[in-house]
């Protein structure tokens, strides 16, 4: 089911109101979340909703296990039974068709025959978001950092909650659990606020991303039929749309969970007004980044080993990180581009120098700071060339046109009216999140102009949507993650 669908307009207020009918039962409360998660993933295709109850299961079974046993190996055995479970499903479903191939053609390049066949595996949605959340959930019980949870009911609601399952944030057990654990009062300020950040959320996805997404899937299709110029403004279109399609989900997803009484963590802190690529990675889906943080840069040593071991747990990081979007060497040569982008920051010892907020205390940003965020935008958007490309060939012939004197001819125009409303998108968001660049989202302003303004501000944003909303808007990029 999609955040931005009439299906889902019609689940979010059915699900409100039953929910709060619960409110002065706890469990009964947990478990009718339970049920709409399975309804909200089911939407897409039931059949691998046995996907997500058999990781669940064996995470809290390997849990209580782990809760009481004492002795390393038995511990250290019951962690590997939840590894094997959550990684090996996850490995199968993402990578066994991408590895077959790879050998495939590594075998024929040295004249030898290869017997296995692809499976032509259908991917199932999320499962790259709920196997992480749920994986944390045992590491950090092994770790004795969390009691486990003898109640199913709060775990499965943990693993299911419907309004980020299926592209995260990324969430901990540490910070969600005990939210299941106590009981919800409904707050109207915060609901309120829920619904600003949705909103916010679907202006980014419907106006900004989804009317993107036409200017780039017509370009990328054929790169080597379009002027640099061009193949430079779908570029440009592209960061912005996987940007707003990503942090619109974000937005949606955690302003929907304000609504049931739950806190999300934030996932993205407006990565596009970082002065170098370290601050970029610090702003840019959080949840994954401090996952990866956690549970294997600071296992494989982390920073405590002199720069040789800091350089080398980067570029795994990096490396990892690519891979885990997709099975296809464009996501490791995108990681990697990244990797060497970061690591002189990492070398010079300047990869914490810009922290806090851009220009903060003033209006406008030094022509320095400027200078800066441009460059970080533009090391960003070559990355983002791989990203997108269907495969290493394909990114290669966009960076060879944007690399030719076509590049200082006038772009293309197929559609001028998609082009102006896409334009005009970024520069509403882009406008509205350097006001609140210093809070959690570009919508929330509630002391920042009178009631009357605030409002017209909410119903114009609402208007824009309807009347700009595009035919082809669906599906959310990182649902094929």
């Amino acid at each position: 089911m999609l955040f931005n669908s009439i299906d889902f307009a019609i689940f979010l207020p059915i699900v409100f109101v039953l929910y709060w009918l619960l409110k002065d039962q706890l469990r009964l409360q947990n478990a009718f979340l339970i049920l709409c998660g399975f309804v909200f993933y089911g939407w897409w295709d039931w059949r691998f909703l046995g996907l997500l109850i058999f990781t669940s299961g064996v995470d809290y079974l390997v849990a209580l296990g782990l809760e009481r046993v004492a002795k390393d190996g038995r511990r250290k055995g019951l962690l590997a039974i939840s590894l094997v479970a959550n990684l090996g499903l996850l490995g199968f479903f993402k990578y066994y068709d991408f590895f077959i191939n790879s050998f495939h053609s590594a075998f024929t390049v040295l004249g030898l025959p290869f017997g296995l066949q692809t499976l032509n595996l259908v991917l199932p949605v999320g499962i790259s978001f709920y196997t992480f959340q749920s994986l944390s959930y045992t590491i950090d019980v092994y770790r004795k950092q969390l009691k486990a949870t003898s109640d199913p009911v709060t775990f499965f609601a943990f693993v299911s909650f419907f309004p980020q399952m299926l592209a995260g944030p990324i969430e901990r057990a540490r910070h969600m659990i005990p939210q299941f654990e106590l009981k919800r009062t409904f707050n109207t300020a915060i609901a309120r606020d829920g619904l600003r950040q949705m909103l916010w959320g679907l202006f980014k996805k419907i106006v900004v991303a989804d009317n993107c997404s036409q200017i780039v899937n017509l370009y990328y299709t054929d790169p080597a039929a379009h002027s640099g110029s061009t193949m430079a403004l779908a570029t440009i279109m592209f960061a912005f749309q996987i940007y707003c399609d990503f942090s619109g989900y974000s937005d949606i997803a955690i302003g929907c969970a304000r609504l049931f009484g739950f806190d999300l963590m934030r996932n993205f802190a407006f990565p596009y007004f970082s002065r170098d690529i370290a601050e970029f990675w610090r702003r840019w889906h959080i949840s994954l980044s401090t996952w990866f943080r956690d549970y294997l840069y600071i296992p494989l040593g982390g920073s405590k080993g002199g720069k040789g071991m800091v350089v080398r747990n980067t570029m795994i990081i990096f490396l990892v990180s690519g891979f885990w979007h997709g099975a296809n060497w464009t996501f490791v040569a995108w990681g990697a581009l990244n990797a060497l982008f970061f690591l002189p920051l990492v070398i010079m010892d300047k990869h914490k120098t810009m922290s806090g907020t851009v220009a903060n205390g003033r209006n406008l940003p030094s022509l320095r700071e400027l200078g800066m965020m441009l460059l970080t935008f533009a090391m960003v958007c070559f990355a983002w060339i791989f990203f997108r490309a269907q495969n290493m060939e394909h990114a290669y012939a966009v960076i060879g046109r944007i690399f030719s004197y076509s590049l200082f001819s006038s772009p293309e125009i197929s559609s001028a009216l998609t082009l102006t409303i896409s334009v005009a998108g970024i520069g509403i968001m882009l406008i509205l999140e350097w006001l609140n660049r210093e809070r959690q989202y570009g919508l929330q302003m509630d002391d920042r102009s009178t009631r009357p303004v605030r409002y017209a501000l909410y119903y114009g944003i609402i208007a824009i949507i309807i009347v700009c909303a595009p035919l082809g808007g669906g599906e959310f990029i990182y649902f094929q993650f």
